[in-house]
C-alpha cells in the first residue's frame, strides 16, 4: 500500500510540474482586486516582497496556522476597484530584479552540492500530514496506517538523537584576559557521615501542607524521632533525611488536640496570647489524630559527588540523591526563620520593601542554590531576590485598588457577577475578587475574644451574595435546636454589636465548612506572596526597586549572606558542611568588538556598547519605494484636551520622511493620507486601509497609527486587524512622542519601519569574516525558537514562535507563531511543520538559490536543564525530518546541526570592578567559561550588552549538540558579533537575535488570538482555573496572517 501511494503521489507531482512549465502561474489571490495593477510600473502582480532584499514577488504561503484557523469574513476584501483614476506614483519604474541563480555566490565561492545531481524540480510541499480515517499519507506520498497522533510520531530521527549532551571540546582563548568577581562561593568541605533517605506519609497522603507542617512540628513527633528533630531534615512533603538508620518502619499517631498550649503574638502589638490545647474539650477527643509512617528508601553516599567530578562514575541516581540532600540541608535553617519561596528567603526585618500600588508590595530577599561546577567543585550561587507580596490591608481596600473604584460605596454597588452578560464590567470586579482565594486573613472587629483575635482563617472563595443576603439559622445551645434565621449582617449586630458599614459587599467563604465572614471585617496577613501578573504601573515600580547598580547589588548580596548566616547555621554545623565566606574570583575574557557595516560607512563602537546613527545610511534600504501608505489618528475617551491635532501629525510625518530619507530610505509619496480621529481602533484600520487603497487603486504597503496612550488593548486590536484582516505592515506611534517630534525618536522609528519594509539596518564584521564580507562560508541557516506561557492563574494558551534567518548575513529573520497547548514547553510536531516548512521553502528560493543548508544553528529559549534532551529528541528530530523531506532529491546531502539553549533566567552575575564600565558593570564582550559553568558540558556566560540601568545579567548559552564541530572561539565570537545586528537598536543586545526575535513574535501572537477583547480582558483579569482544571485539548489556533504582500517573509513582529 505504501509503495502504491508513493507512486501515485509521484505521478501527480509530475503532472502538476508539466502544467506549471506549460503556462505561467496565475495567482488570483495575489492581488488586492481586479482593477489596476498592484505593482508600480507593471501590468500585473503583487507588490515587491518586503521580506526579500531583492524585491522578488512572493509565492503564496499556506495558512499560518495550518489547522483551520479562521479568517474574518472581510479578509478577502480591500479597497474597492471601481475608481479608474490612476495615480502618477504608479508610473514609477520598478527596480530591476536580480535573476535567481541556481548556484549562489556564498562568500566568494559558487556553492552547489553534488554537481552530478541536477537540482530538484519537484515542488516542495508545505502541507502537513494528510489523514483520512485510519490511513495517513506522508508528504512523500507513502501511506501509513494508524491514528493521527501515531503518524505524527513517525520520525526516523527520534531514536538517533544523542542521549547525553556533548562534552566541552576545550575552553575559549580569544580576547583579553581579565579578573572579575562572581556571586558564588566554593564549598570547602562536605559531610563525611552516611545519610539515609526516608519516605514520610502523614495521614492518607492527601493532607494539606498546613496540617503536614503542624504534625511534623508537633512535640509528639519530636519525641518519637530517633536523635530528635535536629538529626532529621524534612522537605515539607514526602522526603526526610537522617543519620539515624531505622531497622523497620516507624509508625505512630499524632493528636494535634493533645499538644500543649501555644503562645502566639497578638497582631500589631506582639503581646503574647495563650491558645489553649483543644484536648481540654472532651467532645473533640481523638478527632484530630493523624497517622505517621516513616519508611527508609535509600542510602545517601556523598562520596558519589567527588567521584563524578573526577570522572570515576556516571551521573546517576546516586549523584542526584546526594545533590538533593545537600540542597535541602542548606535550606533547612533559613526556611525555619524566614519566608521561604522556592530557593529564596525573605524577612521584613532584614529586607527592604517597596509599595508597588494596588495592595501589592515588593520585598528584597536572598537566593541561594547549590550546583556542581567546572574545576571539580561544588559552589553556592547567592544573589538578591525580589518577589511581590500582598500588603497588610483590608480585603475591601485591596479589591478597591485592584479594580480602581473611587470608594467603597462605588465598589459595593458594582461587583456582582453577571451571568447574562460575560462582558459586563462588574464581572471583571468579581473576577478580581477571586484573587483573594487561598490567602490567610484575620477577622478584626470589636467585641471579639483574645482567641478570636489571633485565629487565622484561609479564604476558600468569594460568594455571589452580600452580608444581607446570606442567611442561616442560629443554633440554640440551651435547646440544641436551630433557632430563627438571620442574615450575616444581623448576626454581627446581635452578637458583637457591630454594624456593618458596607453590608452590600460579598461574603468570604473559609476553608472550614459553614464558616463565613463579611468582607469588610477581613484583613490580609502580610508576608503572603502575590502570584499574579503585575500591571503596567506595578511593573514600572518593580523595575525601579529591583534595578540596582552593581555596588548596591553587591551590598544586598552581602546582607543576604549575613541573613543566611552559614557560620552559625545549626544544621550546617551539625552536619559539618563548610562554605567559603569570600566569593569566587575567576579568569574571564573580554572579546574584541566587531566593526559595524552601514551602507557606505563603517563604525568602530569599541567597548562603548553603542554608536551614533546620525549621518549614516542603512546597510540596505527598503527594496520598493514607499508610495502607498497612510496615517490614522486614534483617540481615547477623556483625552480630548491632550489629543494630538492634524497639523502636529503632519509635522511629525514630514520629519519622519526627512529622517528616513537621510538614512537611505526611499519615499516617493511625501503627502500620505491622514485619516481620523477614530475612537475605535479597528474602524481606524479599516477606514485608513480602504482610503489609501481607493486613492491609489492598489493594496497599501504600510500604515502608521498615532495612539493616545500605551494601552495594550488598543495596540493589540490594531495589530490584529493589520496582520490578520488586511495583511499590511503597520507602525504604532505614541501621541506624546509625535507631539515632541524628537529627531532621535524618528531614527528609532525609521529602523523599525525600514526592517518591516524589507531593509537592513547594519551588520557586524570581524577579522574572521569571509570574502566579500560574508560571515558564513557555506549555506547556513539560523533558527530561533521560544515558547511563552501565561501568568499563573490566567487561562490563556501558550504561544510558540520560530524565526528563520532570511539573508546570508543572518540579519533579517522571518517568523511564524502558533498556539502550543496550555503550559506545554515542547513545540508540537504539527506546529513545527506548519511554521517551518513555508519558511524553509522561501529560504531555499530567496536566500540560497535553491541550495539546501549545509549548517543549521538551532537556538532555543526558555527550557530548563531537565528538558534539554527532549529538545533534541523531539524538536530537533522533527526539524531534521522536515529537511529530509525537502531535500528528498539529494539523499546524499548532509545537514549538520548545532543546537544551543539560551537562558537568561539565572542568578549568575559579574562584578568586574576596575575592569568594567563607570558603573562597575561588565563591558560588552565579557565572557566566562570557568568556575561556575558545567563541570563537563559545553556552556558559557556572555555579557554582550551595556547595562543601561541596574546590574547587567549575562546570557547563559549551553550547547547541546554540535555535528559541525564548531570551534568554541568561533562560536563565542558569533554569539557576540550577532548581538550587534539587532535590527532596531544602535547597541548590542543581551540575547542572540534569533531568540530575541522569537520572543518578540511570541508576544505579538496575543494579537492574533481568535477572541474578543472583552473575553480576553475577562480571562486575563484574574484567576480562572487551576493548572489541574486547565483543558487538555489543543488550544484554539491563531488567526491566519494575510500574506498578500509577503508579510510572512518580512519582519512584521518587530
Amino acid at each position: 500500500m505504501a509503495g502504491a501511494g508513493k507512486k501515485r503521489a509521484k505521478e501527480q507531482r509530475q503532472a502538476e510540474q508539466k502544467s506549471q512549465h506549460s503556462k505561467p502561474a496565475a495567482d488570483k489571490d495575489a492581488t488586492a482586486y481586479d482593477g489596476p495593477s498592484d505593482r508600480p510600473g507593471s501590468s500585473s502582480g503583487p507588490l515587491p516582497n518586503p521580506g526579500s532584499s531583492r524585491g522578488r514577488a512572493p509565492s503564496q504561503a499556506p495558512s499560518q496556522s495550518g489547522r483551520g484557523g479562521s479568517r474574518p469574513p472581510s479578509s478577502q476584501g480591500g479597497p474597492s476597484s471601481n475608481q479608474p483614476m490612476r495615480d502618477p506614483a504608479r508610473d514609477v519604474q520598478q527596480q530591476p530584479q536580480k535573476e535567481l541563480n541556481k548556484r549562489i555566490d556564498w562568500g566568494g565561492q559558487a556553492f552547489s552540492y553534488y554537481a552530478d545531481e541536477p537540482p530538484t524540480e519537484k515542488p516542495v510541499s508545505g502541507e502537513s500530514l494528510t489523514v483520512s480515517r485510519d490511513i495517513a499519507t506522508l508528504p512523500d506520498g507513502s501511506e501509513v496506517q494508524g491514528s493521527r497522533q501515531n503518524v505524527l510520531d513517525v520520525n526516523s530521527y527520534r531514536d538517533q538523537m544523542p542521549t547525553q549532551l556533548m562534552r566541552r571540546p576545550g575552553f575559549g582563548a580569544a580576547g583579553k584576559k581579565i579578573q572579575l568577581k562572581l556571586n558564588s562561593h566554593r564549598i570547602e568541605s562536605l559531610p563525611v557521615d552516611r545519610f539515609y533517605q526516608y519516605d514520610v506519609q502523614i495521614g492518607d497522603g492527601k493532607e494539606k501542607r498546613g496540617l503536614i507542617k503542624a504534625v511534623w512540628g508537633s512535640d509528639q513527633l519530636n519525641k518519637r524521632l530517633p536523635g530528635g528533630r535536629m538529626d532529621w531534615l524534612y522537605d515539607g512533603n514526602k522526603l526526610a533525611w537522617s543519620t539515624q538508620a531505622l531497622k523497620g518502619d516507624l509508625r505512630f499517631m499524632v493528636d494535634l488536640d493533645a499538644e500543649p498550649d501555644r503562645y502566639v503574638p497578638k497582631p500589631a502589638s506582639n503581646i503574647p496570647v495563650t491558645v489553649p490545647a483543644r484536648s481540654k474539650d472532651p467532645d473533640r477527643a481523638g478527632k484530630n489524630a493523624h497517622r505517621v509512617i516513616i519508611r527508609k528508601t535509600t542510602t545517601i553516599d556523598l562520596s558519589m559527588i567527588p567521584a563524578f567530578l573526577n570522572g570515576k562514575c556516571d551521573f546517576g541516581s546516586g549523584v542526584i540523591d546526594a545533590i538533593n540532600f545537600l540542597d535541602h540541608l542548606i535550606r533547612e535553617g533559613p526556611s525555619k526563620k524566614h519566608i521561604n519561596i522556592k530557593k529564596s528567603y525573605f524577612d521584613r526585618d532584614h529586607g527592604a520593601t517597596f509599595e508597588l500600588g494596588d495592595g501589592v508590595e515588593a520585598m528584597r530577599g536572598v537566593y541561594q542554590s547549590i550546583r556542581m561546577a567546572e574545576g571539580k567543585r561544588l559552589v553556592i550561587n547567592v544573589d538578591v531576590s525580589h518577589t511581590t507580596f500582598w500588603r497588610r490591608s483590608s480585603f475591601p481596600s485591596i479589591v478597591n485598588q485592584l479594580s480602581h473604584h473611587k470608594d467603597f460605596d462605588s465598589l459595593q454597588n458594582n461587583w456582582r457577577k453577571d451571568t447574562s452578560d460575560p462582558n459586563s464590567p462588574t464581572n471583571h470586579v468579581f473576577t478580581t475578587m477571586k484573587r483573594l482565594r487561598k490567602n490567610h486573613f484575620l477577622v478584626e472587629h470589636k467585641g471579639r475574644t483574645e482567641i478570636e483575635s489571633v485565629r487565622v482563617w484561609n479564604c476558600a472563595d468569594i460568594l455571589n451574595k452580600t452580608a444581607r443576603e446570606y442567611k442561616f439559622a442560629l443554633f440554640d445551645k440551651a435547646t440544641g435546636k436551630a433557632g430563627a434565621e438571620v442574615s450575616l449582617a444581623e448576626y454581627y449586630l446581635k452578637r458583637y454589636n457591630v454594624y456593618l458599614r458596607y453590608p452590600l459587599l460579598p461574603v468570604v467563604q473559609t476553608t472550614k465548612k459553614r464558616v463565613v465572614f463579611p468582607m469588610e471585617l477581613c484583613n490580609m496577613i502580610p508576608g503572603q506572596r502575590y502570584p499574579y501578573k503585575l500591571n503596567e504601573g506595578q511593573t514600572r515600580n518593580m523595575i525601579k526597586f529591583a534595578a540596582t547598580k552593581p555596588d548596591v547589588r553587591q551590598n544586598g548580596i552581602l546582607a543576604g549572606t549575613k541573613m543566611l548566616n552559614w557560620g552559625d547555621d545549626p544544621y550546617l554545623k551539625h552536619y559539618k558542611l563548610k562554605i567559603e565566606a569570600a566569593p569566587i574570583v575567576t579568569a574571564a575574557r573580554l572579546l574584541d568588538p566587531p566593526v559595524i557595516q552601514m551602507n557606505r560607512d563603517t563604525i568602530k563602537p569599541g567597548t562603548r556598547g553603542s554608536w551614533d546613527l546620525r549621518g549614516k545610511k542603512f546597510l540596505e534600504k527598503n527594496p520598493a519605494p514607499l508610495v502607498y501608505w497612510g496615517v490614522a489618528i486614534i483617540t481615547a475617551p477623556g483625552m480630548a484636551q491632550r489629543q494630538i491635532q492634524k497639523p502636529q501629525v503632519h509635522a511629525f510625518i514630514q520629519r519622519f520622511i526627512e529622517t528616513y530619507q537621510s538614512h537611505g530610505g526611499e519615499v516617493l509619496n511625501k503627502e500620505p493620507l491622514i485619516c481620523g480621529p477614530y475612537p475605535d481602533p479597528a474602524k481606524g484600520v479599516e477606514d485608513c486601509f480602504t482610503a489609501v487603497g481607493n486613492k491609489h487603486q492598489v493594496r497599501p504597503q504600510f500604515l502608521m497609527f498615532i495612539l493616545p496612550n500605551a494601552a495594550a488593548e488598543v495596540y493589540l486590536r490594531i495589530k490584529k486587524s493589520c496582520d490578520c484582516r488586511y495583511g499590511v505592515f503597520s507602525q504604532c506611534i505614541q501621541g506624546a512622542q509625535a507631539m515632541k517630534n524628537d529627531p532621535q525618536y524618528h531614527s528609532n522609528v525609521c529602523m523599525k519601519v525600514n526592517a518591516k519594509l524589507g531593509g537592513t539596518t547594519s551588520r557586524a564584521l570581524n577579522a574572521t569574516s569571509k570574502p566579500n564580507g560574508m560571515y558564513f562560508g557555506k549555506p547556513t541557516m539560523i533558527i530561533g525558537a521560544d515558547v511563552s506561557h501565561a501568568a499563573p492563574g490566567i487561562g490563556a494558551p501558550s504561544y510558540a514562535a520560530m524565526t528563520v534567518s532570511m539573508d546570508r548575513y543572518a540579519c533579517r529573520y522571518a517568523a511564524g507563531v502558533q498556539t502550543n497547548g496550555y503550559r506545554v514547553e515542547m513545540i508540537s510536531t504539527r506546529n513545527l511543520r506548519d511554521m517551518l516548512i513555508p519558511l524553509f521553502r522561501h529560504w531555499m528560493t530567496d536566500v540560497s538559490g535553491g541550495n539546501l543548508p549545509h549548517h543549521v544553528y538551532y537556538f532555543r529559549d526558555g527550557v530548563s536543564e531537565g528538558q534539554y534532551l527532549n529538545v533534541l529528541k523531539y524538536e530537533v528530530a522533527d526539524i531534521k525530518e522536515i529537511w529530509k523531506e525537502l531535500g528528498e532529491s539529494r539523499p546524499k546531502h548532509e545537514f549538520l546541526f548545532t543546537v544551543v539553549v539560551a537562558e537568561k533566567r539565572h542568578h549568575i552575575r559579574f562584578f568586574p570592578g576596575a575592569n568594567g564600565d563607570k558603573n562597575q558593570n561588565p563591558l560588552p564582550g565579557t565572557i566566562v567559561d570557568k568556575d561556575v559553568t558545567h563541570p563537563f558540558e559545553n556552556d558559557v556566560y556572555l555579557c554582550s550588552h551595556r547595562a543601561i540601568q541596574g546590574t547587567a545579567r549575562p546570557t547563559h548559552y549551553h550547547m547541546l549538540m554540535d555535528e559541525a564541530q564548531v570551534k568554541n572561539d568561533d562560536f563565542q565570537r558569533m554569539l557576540y558579533d550577532h548581538s550587534y545586528q539587532y535590527m532596531r537598536s544602535t547597541t548590542p543586545v543581551s540575547l542572540f537575535p534569533a531568540v530575541y526575535y522569537a520572543h518578540l513574535a511570541s508576544n505579538r501572537a496575543r494579537a492574533h488570538e481568535d477572541i474578543s477583547e472583552g473575553a480576553r480582558k475577562l480571562r486575563d483579569s484574574g484567576p480562572t482555573q487551576s493548572t489541574s482544571e486547565r483543558p487538555v485539548e489543543e488550544a484554539k489556533p491563531l488567526l491566519e496572517m494575510i500574506n498578500r504582500i509577503g508579510m510572512r517573509w518580512g519582519m512584521w513582529y518587530i
